[in-house]
């Protein structure tokens, strides 16, 4: 027994109600949605965007969250498996049978913003980068406790390490520590809201559209390009100078796309906060009474 290593037991489930159960990683995914609408409440107060787009917004972050991040895992990591066999290909609609991707679930929140924007912005004075700016901030939050959701589940760990923070998964019939990897993640995605939220507390008069969703995905792909050292993946690319796998390869395009926003916000430098028009005033009346003779 490895008396430096944290020994992981704890239940997934954490109510238990006859065959059904309520489990931590759906009760942290859910609390990041609803932590989320209050965070997008108070950014839409602070800039002036009505809060009648709220349930809308969630409904939309919701559908392309779920089928997204569902879709990703099925097509990027085992599609052998999902679109091999009849068994498999209905499975595709069962996720707590395999798993979520985060790559497809930004693809689809990408996409699911551009309708969003699309229908609605233009009447209320916002565009589409001023939406997935926003959007960048409260997305990390609920990252960070989907990853914890996924510690409670014991899954998607790292290698056998010596560190002392390796854990025990005793759940998975592990019996040598492995790397925590879920909480890498985690603790990353935190850093990132809580330097998020400050500049946007603190900031937003100073920075530009796209800065926001630029600094997200550098920071966010970038570590999990990182990351992925310390994880067990099942297919790895031969670069010829090194080897990567596929969530490194994953990761490559969003960084890529995250420094892309932030030369946008350098070069357009459109204010990050929403600008509504300034209501033309009304032309002074003229009026018919004669003016008074100099004398």
């Amino acid at each position: 027994m490895d008396l430096l290593a944290i020994h992981w037991h704890v239940d997934p489930v954490l109510i238990h109600l006859g065959s059904f159960g309520i489990r931590w990683y759906s009760l942290l995914f859910v609390l990041g949605f609803v932590i989320g609408w209050y965070i997008f409440k108070w950014f839409f107060r602070r800039e002036g965007i009505p809060e009648k787009l709220l349930d809308p917004l969630l409904y939309t972050l919701l559908i392309c969250t779920i089928v997204g991040a569902r879709l990703g895992h099925c097509i990027f990591y085992q599609p052998d498996y999902y679109f091999g066999s009849w068994q498999g290909f209905l499975e595709i609609f069962q996720p707590w049978k395999g798993g979520l991707a985060s790559h497809g679930g930004t693809i689809a929140l990408f996409l699911g913003m551009w309708w969003f924007s699309a229908h609605y912005g233009k009447k209320h004075d916002f565009d589409y980068v001023w939406l997935i700016d926003h959007l960048a901030i409260a997305v990390a939050l609920t990252g960070s406790l989907i990853r914890l959701g996924n510690l409670f589940n014991s899954e998607i760990y790292g290698p056998v390490t010596s560190q002392p923070w390796g854990v025990i998964f005793e759940i998975r019939g592990e019996t040598e520590p492995r790397h925590p990897t879920q909480m890498y993640e985690s603790i990353t995605y935190m850093a990132l809201f809580i330097i998020m939220m400050c500049l946007y507390k603190f900031k937003l008069d100073k920075l530009h559209r796209g800065f926001f969703i630029g600094f997200f995905l550098v920071g966010c792909f970038g570590m999990r390009f990182i990351i992925e050292y310390f994880k067990e993946a099942n297919k790895y690319f031969d670069l010829g100078f090194t080897t990567i796998n596929i969530g490194q390869a994953l990761s490559i395009p969003f960084i890529l796309l995250g420094i892309a926003f932030l030369i946008y916000a350098a070069v357009r430098k459109i204010p990050a906060r929403a600008v509504h028009p300034e209501q033309t005033p009304k032309p002074k009346e003229h009026t018919h009474y004669a003016k008074p003779l100099n004398r």
